[in-house]
């Protein structure tokens, strides 16, 4: 890689709500993404995502700033509810975002047959790990960028994009699950409703949060996930980074609680051919995402101009830090270097 590089890496930035938005585009996304108040996208959380004035309003406003729109349609239909997501597809054609993200192949062919015109990415959720599979799909549905799955190494990543003409996003910041995305059957099993059908990860009408002499807990459909000291921050429970007992131990039994941070690896996913590095966090405030897209916005100026000598600057890190699930970090799959 040169010392120099054009910019070329989109930023591409999560909105779960207009605020949320407007502080992606004003901090320096390249892209936002965000969802319709309803199961066909992946963050079907009370609170979040977007009626139709505030669609037209957030469009509007990212356009306005020469910014791009995607929309979040990567849930997965049943045949009783399928006209529900094709006329998401239809108000996404009338609304002129500039992508869709989409999971469903059945839903992806009503999108290349309807409107041949509309830009398709493959979602994460369609959990293709695979340049074939990858190709597949562009072949099939004209896909034109595929977000990775967050369970391969760098190595593996570098022969992907090498091997196919679609454009590769990879998560960049945010969230990690245990579960290959697409695949999810936690919480499904706990719930009864699948996350990849209903768009949440532990639904919020199955969520409580009690007060008790013990600390506050926090339960999934009366699975006890998680109870906290007093001044413990108490996040949100999902099934895999509840603290359980297993043999007379309490602890993160399946997951720490950690975000995925790639800061220091962007010379190298710039010279494994990635098009877009993507912030998790739709479910997360206006505040998060204007303070990880200024950090992130920042360190793709600098890869632009430094190249090869660009460095992750530990005020960047502690900023992400003080965002982090676990105010810690991780590299996941990425780094493996065995691999």
């Amino acid at each position: 890689m040169p010392a120099t590089l054009p910019r070329k890496i989109e930023l591409v930035c999560p909105a779960g709500a207009l605020p949320s938005l407007k502080a992606a585009v004003d901090n320096g996304a390249d892209c936002v993404y965000f969802g319709f108040k309803n199961a066909t996208n992946a963050r079907n959380f009370t609170g979040l995502n977007f009626d139709l004035e505030q669609i037209q309003e957030g469009i509007a406003y990212a356009h306005r700033h020469e910014r791009k729109v995607f929309l979040a349609l990567n849930t997965f239909p049943l045949d009783s509810n399928q006209t529900n997501w094709t006329a998401a597809v239809d108000r996404a054609a009338e609304l002129k975002v500039d992508a869709i993200i989409m999971a469903d192949p059945g839903l992806m062919a009503y999108a290349a047959r309807t409107y041949p015109e509309l830009r398709l990415h493959l979602s994460v959720q369609g959990s293709a790990t695979s340049y074939e599979a990858i190709n597949y799909y562009h072949e099939r549905f004209g896909i034109q960028r595929a977000v990775l799955p967050r369970v391969l190494s760098l190595a593996q990543i570098e022969q992907l994009a090498a091997n196919t003409p679609v454009e590769i996003e990879v998560f960049g910041f945010g969230g990690l699950c245990v579960m290959v995305e697409g695949r999810c059957a936690l919480s499904a099993y706990a719930t009864g409703q699948s996350p990849n059908c209903s768009g949440a990860c532990s639904p919020d009408a199955f969520v409580r949060w009690e007060q008790t002499p013990q600390g506050m807990e926090t339960r999934v459909n009366g699975i006890l996930v998680n109870r906290y000291d007093d001044g413990e921050h108490a996040s949100y429970p999902t099934l895999c980074k509840g603290r359980y007992t297993v043999k007379d131990e309490t602890y993160y039994a399946i997951e720490e609680p950690a975000s995925l941070n790639t800061l220091e690896m962007l010379p190298a996913l710039a010279q494994a051919g990635i098009s877009a590095i993507k912030i998790e966090g739709r479910q997360r405030n206006p505040a998060y995402v204007a303070q990880v897209t200024q950090v992130w916005r920042a360190a793709l100026d600098a890869l632009a101009r430094d190249g090869e000598r660009f460095t992750a600057q530990e005020t960047w890190m502690d900023e992400l830090n003080k965002v982090s699930e676990g105010q810690s970090h991780t590299l996941g799959a990425y780094y493996r270097p065995w691999k």
